[in-house]
């Protein structure tokens, strides 16, 4: 390269690292202070086994259009639910004081005022809703005079449908997957043209599957559309009341019971061999979903031992009276008479199936990924002792007897009940978190709620803060005409010294 090159070549990089210099100064950080660059969000998931408190952020001036929402912190809340404080005045309040309180720290006080907060309640609810909707009216009604007694923006309490929650925990996994639409170079949004991602919910009181489906939805009770950044979504979402985890494993100790003559001692194949455990009556019989086994007269107080015989044949042979695989009066059907097309495409399954997921990998050894991997997995889970159990997953303790049961229950629901295969099987991710965010409903729903899913497309927005563009374009036009200078100095040198040679 000749010197007059390099010379040439030296203004023009510095140009360029100018302008990468302003660009590294304006892209926002979490070190900057985050009262004027970020908004924030509260949504409490009063799911039936508990409440978790998740807080979200995004920029604040994507406020009434397209912002990535990420998740600030979370916050569990401490003992059940709010439906097990059914007859237990101020108890469901007085239950999210702790995290309420933690969210006065986590947002910045300038920011109080504007957060938003949404309430919503699942299956547990929705249970306590058939049994005692006086009582479920007077929970509603507590939580929300609690919410409010906070410097917060309450929006309010509601129990969603189960086609509600499968829909919002779809939404949900595909906007963390970027499946809608992802941030481009120049500051545009553009449309990744992904295909999506079904949602696979496995909570204590029901279980949801939503995914898009091209088939007819037979049963308009399970078709919704969604209209999401300029896009239709056919979706089928169902959920299944009592196929939660919590409820199957009351349910399968209601119906061996019931087979058993209602004796105070049960042989329990789900249980590992040897291990029992002593309940009362009631809380075998205390939900709407075993109120179908319940016996006419009997003493709620009355004790009744499970005794574990750890049989995987008879464990399976049992789980399966819980589904009805018999009647359907739709084209095909899952199961319960309930329509259902053929799933398609990738699945996401989280809540429990991670959680179940998880366990018989960590027990067993066993890659779970595929049909007869999963039976194989559970199949050695049904046969292990507790004492074994207990060595590989000790943190588990008050746990461990019910996996087998959840393990044959998943194989079942999936294998038998949805209708995954050798190929489609495969396709399920299963996942607590897509990078620091929590997988479930509640995102979805206060991206809904807030407005922060556009129906239509989004253009071009600024990546950068109007000033930051400001600064930009006039470093750039004070280091352009400053390179353009400095060349036609050089020119003009050049053509004296030219002349002098002459």
């Amino acid at each position: 390269m000749g010197k007059q090159q390099c010379q040439i070549v030296a203004p023009v990089a510095l140009l360029l690292l100018g302008i990468l210099g302003i660009l590294l100064l304006a892209i926002p950080t979490d070190d900057m202070k985050e009262p004027p660059d970020y908004m924030y969000g509260i949504v409490l998931d009063a799911g039936s086994s508990h409440t978790a408190m998740y807080i979200y952020k995004w920029p604040a001036d994507k406020q009434n259009g397209t912002g990535i929402v990420t998740q600030h912190t979370e916050c569990h809340v401490e003992g059940g639910g709010i439906s097990s404080y059914a007859e237990k005045q101020g108890g469901a309040g007085r239950s999210l004081e702790a995290c309420l309180n933690q969210a006065t720290g986590d947002i910045p006080k300038s920011r109080h005022q504007l957060t938003p907060v949404y309430l919503g309640a699942t299956a547990g609810m929705r249970l306590l809703n058939i049994s005692n909707p006086m009582e479920t009216d007077r929970i509603v009604e507590e939580v929300g005079n609690k919410i409010r007694s906070y410097p917060f923006n309450f929006r309010g309490a509601a129990i969603l449908t189960g086609q509600e929650e499968g829909a919002y925990g779809w939404v949900t996994v595909n906007y963390l997957l970027e499946n809608f639409i992802k941030y481009g170079l120049v500051g545009r949004w553009l449309s990744p043209g992904r295909e999506t991602v079904g949602a696979l919910d496995f909570g204590g009181a029901s279980t949801q599957i939503t995914f898009v489906t091209q088939d007819a939805v037979e049963n308009e009770e399970n078709r919704k559309v969604l209209r999401l950044y300029g896009q239709d979504y056919t979706l089928y979402t169902q959920s299944f009341l009592c196929y939660g985890r919590d409820q199957v494993l009351h349910r399968l100790l209601a119906h061996l019971t019931q087979s058993q003559g209602y004796e105070r001692s049960i042989s329990h194949p789900c249980y590992p061999a040897g291990h029992s455990i002593t309940m009362t009556m009631g809380k075998v019989f205390d939900s709407p979903c075993t109120a179908a086994k319940k016996p006419a007269f009997y003493d709620p107080q009355a004790a009744v031992t499970m005794v574990g015989s750890g049989n995987y044949q008879h464990c399976q042979g049992n789980m399966s009276q819980l589904f009805s695989f018999s009647h359907c009066r739709y084209s095909q059907c899952s199961f319960d008479g309930v329509f259902q097309p053929n799933v398609s495409g990738k699945f996401m399954a989280f809540s429990a199936f991670f959680y179940t997921h998880l366990f018989l990998q960590r027990t067993t050894g066993i890659v779970v990924a595929s049909p007869a991997q999963l039976e194989k997995a559970a199949h050695s889970v049904c046969n292990m002792s507790f004492e074994e159990m207990l060595a590989k997953a000790p943190d588990q303790k008050s746990r461990l007897q019910d996996y087998c049961a959840a393990s044959i229950f998943v194989q079942t629901l999936m294998l038998q009940g949805y209708g995954f295969d050798e190929l489609s099987f495969p396709r399920i991710s299963f996942q607590k978190k897509a990078g620091d965010t929590s997988i479930g409903w509640a995102l979805g729903y206060m991206l809904s709620l807030s407005s922060l899913l556009p129906g239509e497309s989004v253009g071009l927005r600024k990546a950068l803060r109007p000033e930051a563009w400001i600064s930009l374009l006039f470093l750039f036009a004070i280091l352009l005409l400053v390179v353009l200078g400095y060349l036609l100095f050089n020119n003009l040198r050049g053509k004296k010294g030219d002349s002098n040679v002459i």
